[in-house]
This record gives C-alpha cells, structure tokens and sequence, in this order.
C-alpha cells in the first residue's frame, strides 16, 4: 500500500465494463482488507432482501495488505457476498498460490456484479483484463477447468474455478484454486453465487509484487523469528491437520454418526494420518510464501477407488466424510474428497447433509423409494460417493440435500429438523462444542454460521497461548467464566488474520498481535499499536454483524441444536458436559457492547468509528423481531434464507 490507495477491479457481467477504484487509505487503515474490506463494500452495497442470485449481489475476491510480502504464509485471499445456503453474510477463504498472484497484477481485490448472459471466465494479466467465452468450459469439472485455462492463457496463472455444483447453483457449492491441489473458498455456497453469474473461473497471472514501505526491514523481521517459527510449527509441517482425527477422537470434540455417538477409536485410527502416511500419502506440497508446508498429496493406487495422484483430504473431510457417516475406509473417503474437488462441493456440508439423511434413513423416515435405490445405512460408502454425485448433478435424491440441511429438512419433515446440525443455516465443522464450552459460544455468533475459525477458539484450549490478549495459559476448555470475553477477543483477532491476509497457522508457529502489528507497520508505514489493531477486528466483525442484523439475525438465531444442548456425552473425557450458552452469550454481548438482541448499539458504533453505518444499524433495530424468538431454531425457516432460491 505504501502511502497509496488501495485498488479494486471493478466488473458488471451485464454490460461487460471493467473499471479500476481506489479505496483511500483511511478506509483501508479502518477495514484493511480481505474479509474486513469485503464486509464493508457488501454492507453499503447491497440492501436487506436481496437476492443471492440476483444481478445485485456482489462477488468479491479480496487480498490483504500483507499478502505475496515477506511475511509467512501470507498467500491466502477471501471470497464474500451474501450467501444463498444462509441468506446472510458469506465468507470462505483459501490458500495456494491465487491470491499471490491476483495481488502481483497490482490490483488487490475483485467485485463482480450483475449477471453475464452467456459462460465467462475473466484473464487478468498485470492491468489488463478480458472477460473471455466460457461456454466451452461450461460443464467440464474443476481439474479439466484449471487445466485448459492455464493452456488458453499462461501455464503459470493462477486459476479459481467452479465445477458442475456452482453451475447448478447447489448450495453448498465451493470456489477452488490450484488444480489438484484444491485449495478451495468452500463455505457458504459462494461457488452457487459464481455459477449464477456464468463466471466460470478468474484466471490471473501478475510480473509485479506489492509495495512494501521497508522491505529491508521486513525481510529481517521474518528472518530473525524463522528457527522458532519453524521448531513451533514442527508438527503440522510433518503431519497437516490429518494428525487431529486421532486427537479430536480422544479429546471428544469428533463429529461420529451425525454427532449422536460418544467414541469412535478404532474408526479414528484406520482414517487418521498415520494410516495415510502408511498406504495413500505421497508427498508435501505448500501454498507459496509458506516454509511449514501442511498440505499433502495423495495417491490411491489399488482397488475401486484408485486414481490419479491429488491434494488429500485434511481433518475436516476425514471427519464429516468418514466417521460423521462411520465411513473407516481412507481409499473411500479420498474418493469421496476428489468428487467433491472435481465437481466443486464444500465438504463439510456434504458430510453433513449426508450424515443427516443416513440418520433420517436409519429411523424410518426416508427409504429406497425415496433415495431411488440407494442404501443409506451407516457406513454404506458406495452409496455416499453415488449420493455426492447426484447432489452435485441436482439429481434425484441428490436434489432434496443440494439446498441443504434445512431445506432437506423441510422436505423430509416428519420431525427430522431435530437430527439438523446447523447454526443459521450452515452445517457444523468436525469441532464438537461438548468438548469446548468455547467452541459452542463461538458458533452460535460467529457472522457466517457455525465456524470454528472465526474464533479458532479451540487452539487456544489445547496448545496456544496469547499474553497480549490476556491469554497467559491454555484456559480450561470445561470452564464456564470468561467465554464471553475470551470469544470476543478471539474473533477480533481472526479477523485480523481474514483482512491482512494471512494463515491462521501461522499461530502455531508464534505468530502473535505483536508481529502483525509490526508487519503491517513495517509494509503499510502506518503507526498502529496493538490496541488500534485489535480495534480493527472489533470494527470489522461488528461490520459483519451489522450485515447480519439488517437481514433479521437476532439473539434466537445465536444458538446451538437440540442435540448439543440437550445430550451430553455418556463416556469418554468430555463425558456430561452441556456448553452452559444461555450464561455465555449474556457475558458475550455485554462485552460486546451488543443490545439484548445481540445488535451493536449506536455507543458502540460511535466508539468503533463507524458512525456512517448508524442509520443501517437504526432500521435493522426498528425490524420486527422473528417470530422464532425464543424458539429452537430448527423449528423455524431462519430469516432472509431462501428467498425464491429453490
């Protein structure tokens, strides 16, 4: 940034112009970038009610002040725009080399608006963009994708691309970079957004690199910390997220058999990472700008499921694809993982919505005849890879869970919304909330619905420390005090790693407040201290927040399923606990500076400098409270989802 604005590429599908804005420097110090940024443009951009397919949603891709710098594992990019799963603010965010790449053309975010009339992809080739036919590519799936755009433009470009799923508009359709790779934008449906466009990929290839203030400075800022960085992050170098199957299981914060069942042992040891190490695993690969290098290849060479050597499944695929559906077969979870690669499906919520519909297959209330043939019993992982393929199709069965979990549910009905594993419409991550009171707090508030990573709350239970935070120990993870601050702080803090961009890994490794602080100082030449730093992530989750509240989110919709709050685990270490929420979420919106029904007030605006976004705040506060106040959110459609989507 270096003293200069910030520059967006500006494109209307509808009419074909393209146009560069600049974003002034007070804004980017108040917003950042990334997520921050995003959420900012979305909440002055779009009003209540609009459609996530409608031309006036905006589609952003959006780089952070330190992105393709110096700084470690600083490659990865956001997508935002209002999500047609949830019907509110929508965010995923990706590694790999994409978001390099887009920042070296010298613009450092994409918002697409309006809708193309005809299958497009956008080449971006330092300042010079073309939006190029896509109707050849239209149909074919993320690899093939990937592939030929890199023939059609540069063999070096970076690539985002939607598969058949983004073009059918299943809502659980994700935006992938990096080939076989797959490093993949997945949550949110925003891929369902893309195919709405006729935007098939963004392909971008820059010879430049971001203006760094004291690049000298930075380099050896970086240096300097390397050996501990490197010795901290052993692990997950070595290991990436696989190894948590295994731990999660013990620690009983795993997702088995749709999250009704307490222990899974022998299932965790035949998917974890040393059962990839012995039979599938292959090699390391790492997004660029990042010395730890958790990513790993995999090939399945024997048997139904061989195949091509790809990126592998990490922990949250593992754990929804396999014991979430008590799927222990590794080749038939990698199988699983590459279709939703290749047809472009967060996984997730397919694990989830799957596990759903097995459950509702195991009690009586679907059967064949409503599957088309297909045997939902627990385990069955042939009928999981045929059902995957006809939700990414919108086919058969598959259209009932293409739209997701509470639309399936809705279909189903017979009481099956209480077998619904959500938060505001988006499925559960493999992060069990009766294993950490924490983690139950942070997913009945986080912007996006059920995330662990917009408060990251668990590492922090488990091995993370933060003495800048107050954090000076691993808190106790049963504890019921102190979760409303703890949370609050964390998803600040997040959002700071979402806006600058850079990995939340990187937390592993040492990263604290203090190195961000000097990193954006050292690359921006701004003078921020910790505390105006952490006031940015507190503005900029608040910006989400007041998203949300324009679209009817209140205090009902924070909240957790029947099943968490009401079944607590019978063995294991987590075994009785229940996340104390109602105790938390009072503690929370006090610390927020938040309403009773969980909007921020005008104080805490005025505090935040956000005293523009006062009157959308005033007409979110004067809309009529849901009629599910007080209800469990199951029960009831959530607010703005759904809107003429199905």
């Amino acid at each position: 940034m270096n003293g200069i604005p910030l520059t967006l590429l500006r494109i209307n599908l509808t009419t074909g112009e393209t146009r560069s804005q600049e974003i002034g420097e007070e804004t980017a110090k108040k917003y950042m970038g990334g997520s921050g940024l995003g959420a900012k443009i979305l909440l002055e951009e779009l009003g209540s009610g609009v459609d996530p397919f409608g031309d006036e949603n905006r589609l952003l891709f959006m780089t952070g002040p330190l992105t393709a710098t110096a700084v470690p594992s600083s490659s990865r990019f956001t997508v935002a725009g209002k999500s047609p799963l949830t019907g509110i603010w929508g965010e995923a965010n990706a590694g790999g080399n994409w978001g390099r790449q887009l920042r070296n053309t010298g613009y450092d975010g994409i918002v697409v608006e309006g809708r193309s009339n005809k299958p497009v992809y956008l080449w971006i080739h330092d300042r010079e963009v073309v939006i190029r036919d896509a109707a050849h590519l239209w149909g074919t799936d993320i690899f093939e994708t990937h592939d030929q755009i890199q023939r059609e433009t540069h063999p070096d470009a970076g690539v985002v691309c939607i598969g058949k799923a983004g073009e059918n508009r299943v809502l659980m359709a994700s935006i992938v970079s990096d080939g076989r790779h797959a490093r993949a934008a997945a949550r949110c449906g925003l891929g369902a957004v893309a195919g709405s466009k006729g935007l098939k990929a963004i392909a971008v290839r820059g010879e430049g690199g971001p203006l760094v203030r004291e690049a000298g400075k930075l380099s050896a800022s970086v240096k300097a910390m390397m050996p501990t960085f490197l010795e901290q992050a052993k692990r997950m170098s070595q290991t990436g997220t696989p190894w948590l199957v295994v731990n999660q299981e013990r620690l009983g914060s795993y997702p088995i058999k749709n999250w009704s069942q307490d222990r899974w042992q022998e299932g965790a040891l035949k998917t974890g990472w040393e059962e990839m190490e012995k039979t599938i695993f292959t090699r390391r690969f790492r997004c660029g700008g990042c010395p730890v290098g958790c990513g790993r290849t995999v090939q399945v060479r024997e048997g139904p499921y061989r195949g091509r050597e790809q990126g592998g499944p990490e922990y949250e695929t593992l754990a929804m694809l396999g014991s979430n559906c008590l799927i222990d077969d590794l080749p038939a979870i990698q199988k699983a993982h590459e279709l939703c690669n290749t047809y472009g499906m967060d996984t997730i919520e397919v694990g989830g919505v799957i596990a759903f519909a097995m459950e509702c297959y195991d009690r009586g209330l679907i059967t064949k005849k409503d599957t088309g043939g297909l045997d939902l019993t627990w385990g069955n992982a042939r009928s999981v890879i045929a059902l995957i393929k006809l939700i990414a199709e919108r086919d058969g069965f598959g259209k009932v869970l293409a739209g997701g979990l509470l639309p399936a549910a809705a279909e189903i009905g017979q009481g099956s919304e209480k077998y619904v594993i959500h938060t505001k419409g988006l499925g559960f991550p493999a992060h069990d909330p009766r294993g950490y009171n924490s983690v139950g707090l942070a997913f009945a508030t986080s912007n996006r619905g059920a995330c662990h990573l917009q408060g990251y709350t668990n590492v922090f239970e488990r091995t993370v420390t933060m003495p800048e935070l107050g954090i000076h120990e691993i808190p106790d993870r049963f504890s019921k005090e102190g979760k409303g601050e703890l949370v609050a702080r964390l998803q600040d803090l997040m959002c700071l790693f979402d806006s600058a961009a850079i990995c939340k890994f990187t937390l592993f490794g040492g990263v604290r407040v203090s190195h961000l602080v000097e990193w954006l100082n050292l690359v921006t030449g701004w003078d921020m201290n910790a505390e105006t730093l952490m006031k940015t992530g507190e503005r900029i989750f608040n910006a989400k927040r007041l998203f949300n509240t324009r679209e009817g989110i209140r205090r009902a919709d924070d909240a957790l399923p029947e099943r968490i709050l009401t079944a607590p685990k019978k063995e294991g270490p987590a075994k009785g606990n229940i996340p104390p929420l109602e105790k938390m979420l009072q503690e929370y919106y006090r610390f927020r500076g938040w309403d009773r029904d969980g909007v921020p007030t005008k104080e805490k605006l005025e505090d935040l400098g956000m005293d523009s976004l006062n009157k959308r705040l005033i007409r979110a506060s004067e809309t009529p409270a849901p009629d599910s106040v007080g209800k469990n959110p199951s029960d009831v459609p959530r607010m703005g989802r759904g809107r003429g989507l199905l």
